[in-house]
């Protein structure tokens, strides 16, 4: 019988094959699939908070899932969240939430909860979401401390193709009511889970 004998570096060659697909893989992985983000802000307070880290499902969204009342979720917002205050993409009412947002987004990622979607009526009573006329059952949410961003009671629709988001920090988001709804081409992804710190480790 004769000895195999193995070329001098064919080992190093298919240990660095080997780490380099499993480096193309991972980035395939956070590109297209499951990207994890930091909750930098307390507007998701009590659901999610300031340090929590999550991982957002964008595979689902690529295939063409629509977002869902009750989702969190990750999305650029219009250029209108950038600005301070906060600007909408029409002339709105006081007592009225944004019905139209900016015609570009930003490249800031923000995440909320979505809370309409298109075609719903959503109007805002002491911090409480009436969708179609019916409050959210939110037992989620911070109450709103009052005052003018937290009732808004004249309705606005959400247009087609679009999702209405809000904080469940209500007395401290920047949200749809302020600069208005997101369209869905906008949305990056839903959070699933929070996976750090080890104590806070659960689905969303």
């Amino acid at each position: 019988m004769t000895k195999s004998h193995r070329r001098p570096g064919r080992g190093l060659l298919e240990f660095v094959l080997t780490v380099a697909v499993a480096l193309g893989l991972a980035f395939c992985v956070q590109a297209y699939a499951v990207k994890p983000y930091r909750i930098p802000s307390p507007s998701m307070e009590p659901t999610l908070k300031v340090g929590d880290r999550v991982l957002v499902n964008r595979f689902s969204h690529r295939l063409g899932a629509t977002p869902q009342v009750g989702q969190v979720v990750v999305f650029n917002p219009p250029t209108g969240a950038d600005a301070m205050p906060a600007r909408c993409g029409v002339p709105v009412p006081t007592d009225s939430p944004c019905p139209r947002p900016t015609a570009t987004a930003s490249s800031k990622a923000f995440i909320k909860r979505v809370v309409g979607v298109g075609g719903d009526r959503i109007a805002v009573r002491d911090g409480h979401v009436l969708r179609n006329g019916v409050q959210e059952s939110d037992p989620y949410i911070a109450a709103c401390a009052g005052g003018e961003d937290c009732d808004l009671p004249r309705a606005i629709t959400v247009p087609k193709g679009s999702v209405f988001v809000m904080g469940d920090n209500r007395g401290n988001s920047d949200d749809s009511r302020f600069w208005g709804p997101v369209p869905l081409g906008w949305v990056i992804g839903q959070a699933v889970s929070i996976y750090w710190p080890v104590g806070r480790v659960g689905t969303l």
